[in-house]
């Protein structure tokens, strides 16, 4: 066994709980950790993905203190390993991984199964091969959860060689209901707007000021635009990425085509292309930081080409790297809808309906629902808008409209009005 792996068992020590020492496990992400616990003793690797210190690590901790606390596991019966650590700068590749997990089997002699945490993953070469591997041997009894931080983490080989042995979830930041518990705050309108403002990435949660919360977002941008994306893909042309997040991050919520950007730079004369423009926003994707809503033709029950909309991850890009403007509210608004629509578990798409646009279809499983954003419901015009777009759409399901106005409006023809902070659970 090589030196450099014993010494990485011993710095490993410190991250493990193989002595009973307790570990940070921070504010409990019940949502996610309901989910997986119910496929505990199961074969399926559970694969955790999202956007950097969108709280993976936590809930990979959560999991073992329940398994700990809950299920009586031996804390020697818990692996684990987290590539962002710079205990573990010597894990290269899948062989250094395996070496390190023998060795640790042989020191503390565990006997019986073993739960093996491997988080940000794909900073390990050839991963697939070790999660394959035991995730299928019948020798000995393993279970593993895996984290990382690109969207194409199960893509390719692995997806094939796990094609049914997996189940995946995306962890998104700190909803609404999690922010105000976690902050002992009352649930209302101001502390909406306070969220809507602040985002809910967990760490901003200790950070007092503004100053600290701007140099926190812009050293995790830039972590994810220099690591995830300059790094992996060896990219030639940083200046027009950043431009490009800054792009999509101001124009949230707004219809966006890849000639749209195009013709932005063209006009302020820097010269691109659609193959490069085109790659480096599905880079950005590609990490979580942006999503893509893709239109859908209710009449014609297909996707449209073209144009989409793109939200943040975290509002907290957007309003501490480039300011919170009175005038972004409704934009805001919008994209917290989508996110909450998404940690509800729905595929979310922007409707067309002959030249009417309905701001999210949302589907899982064989529901439906429908949904209008809007700042304001302050004039008979805007009432007659919203409602009425969805009033087009002649079937059976759901209906909402979410607006932040102190009043509630009644329900209309089955079309239902909530407050943003009473949208859950739909």
């Amino acid at each position: 066994m090589s030196e450099k792996i014993a010494n990485t068992f011993e710095k490993a020590r410190r991250y493990n709980t193989w002595e009973g020492q307790p570990v940070q496990i921070g504010y409990k992400r019940d949502q996610y950790l309901d989910k997986i616990t119910k496929l505990l003793d199961t074969r399926l690797v559970k694969v955790l993905v999202g956007q950097r210190r969108a709280g993976k690590s936590y809930i990979l901790r959560q999991i073992m203190n329940h398994l700990t606390s809950n299920k009586n596991v031996d804390p020697k019966n818990l692996f684990f390993v987290n590539k962002e650590f710079i205990a573990f700068e010597d894990i290269q590749t899948a062989s250094d991984l395996e070496e390190l997990f023998a060795y640790y089997r042989a020191q503390l002699k565990v006997k019986g199964k073993i739960y093996l945490f491997l988080d940000e993953v794909q900073n390990i070469e050839n991963w697939e091969t070790f999660v394959n591997s035991y995730s299928q041997d019948f020798t000995q009894e393993y279970e593993l959860f895996v984290s990382g931080s690109n969207s194409n983490l199960l893509s390719g080989e692995l997806a094939t060689l796990l094609s049914g042995r997996y189940v995946e979830f995306e962890i998104l930041p700190f909803g609404y209901s999690e922010y105000v518990q976690a902050n002992e705050l009352s649930e209302g309108k101001e502390s909406f707007l306070e969220y809507l403002q602040t985002g809910g990435l967990p760490e901003l949660i200790h950070l007092n000021s503004e100053e600290l919360k701007r140099n926190y977002l812009g050293s995790l941008k830039n972590t994810i635009i220099l690591r995830d994306i300059l790094e992996r893909h060896k990219i030639k042309d940083l200046p027009l990425l950043e431009e490009i997040f800054r792009f999509l991050a101001v124009n949230i919520g707004n219809r966006t085509s890849i000639s749209n950007i195009i013709d932005y730079f063209k006009s302020r004369q820097k010269k691109t292309n659609y193959e490069t423009v085109s790659s480096y926003v599905r880079f950005l994707t590609d990490t979580f930081i942006f999503h893509r809503s893709e239109r859908f033709n209710l009449r014609g029950k297909q996707v449209l080409g073209g144009s989409s909309k793109y939200y943040l991850n975290d509002l907290a890009f957007k309003n501490f790297l480039f300011g919170f403007l009175p005038t972004d509210m409704g934009y805001n608004l919008e994209n917290f809808v989508y996110l909450q629509l998404r940690r509800m578990g729905y595929n979310v798409q922007v409707g067309v309906l002959n030249n009417l646009e309905i701001d999210f279809i949302a589907q899982k499983s064989d529901k439906t629902v429908y949904v209008q954003v809007c700042y304001l419901l302050n004039s008979e015009n805007v009432v007659n808008r919203e409602f009425g777009n969805l009033l087009q759409i002649k079937d059976n399901y759901e209906k909402y409209v979410v607006s932040l106005d102190d009043m509630k409006f009644s329900d209309f023809e089955g079309i239902v009005h909530l407050h943003p902070w009473e949208f859950v659970n739909i």
